[in-house]
């Protein structure tokens, strides 16, 4: 059993590296807000992934068949979200103060980190793979299938906890020009959006 948790922290771990979206998320709030808003923005991806892994885990074909049939309007609707907060952070020319901390928010900044990464459906073929990879027998008891995908939680989690903590030494290290930063990040979340949106377009 030990080692099907470990398989999944490793899946968990291939998944959450690659800086993407949500990772520019992450480094983002975290150096305007601290380290609960990175670890709040990590939190979200790492239920979305693990909603993804679930629903490889136990074979739900009804719910993996719905998602890759409308993986197009999925992707778009996600890439237009991704450059609404892109736009926003370029337009956001407000001061860093306690006030704005506040109003942050902690749902909204779980909800749009998740948003972000169920809007991949392709990412069940990646889970499908990977546990196909990490040779994941496919008719495990119930008590396996739970392990595993607890492994790959703490697996993403783990990846998105460091990035929060870097970002975090950053912080404290001097002070930061939170306008530059809006504007850096907004681009590569303007950026993100095309990509996504055009491999859409080129690949379905």
């Amino acid at each position: 059993m030990a080692g099907i948790f470990l398989r999944g922290l490793l899946i968990g771990l291939v998944f959450g590296i690659p800086v993407g979206a949500v990772g520019a998320l992450t480094v983002q709030r975290t150096l305007r807000f601290g380290m609960p808003a990175g670890f709040i923005t990590g939190l979200g991806s790492s239920v979305a992934d693990c909603i993804y892994g679930a629903v490889s885990v136990f074979g739900l074909s009804f719910i993996s068949d719905f998602l890759m049939k409308y993986q197009k309007p999925v992707n778009i609707t996600g890439s237009i979200f991704i450059l609404f907060m892109g736009i926003s952070l370029l337009f956001n020319r407000r001061k860093n103060t306690k006030k704005e901390v506040k109003q942050a928010g902690i749902v909204r900044m779980f909800l749009s980190s998740f948003i972000v990464g169920i809007t991949n459906p392709a990412a069940i073929l990646t889970f499908l793979f990977a546990f196909s990879y990490f040779n994941i027998p496919g008719n495990m008891m119930l008590p396996g299938r739970l392990l595993l995908i607890a492994g790959v939680f703490c697996g993403t989690y783990f990846w998105w906890t460091f990035l929060t903590l870097l970002s975090a030494t950053v912080r404290k290290r001097g002070r930061l020009n939170y306008r530059a930063l809006n504007i850096v990040f907004g681009c590569l979340l303007v950026l993100f959006a095309l990509v996504v949106c055009g491999k859409t377009f080129l690949i379905l």
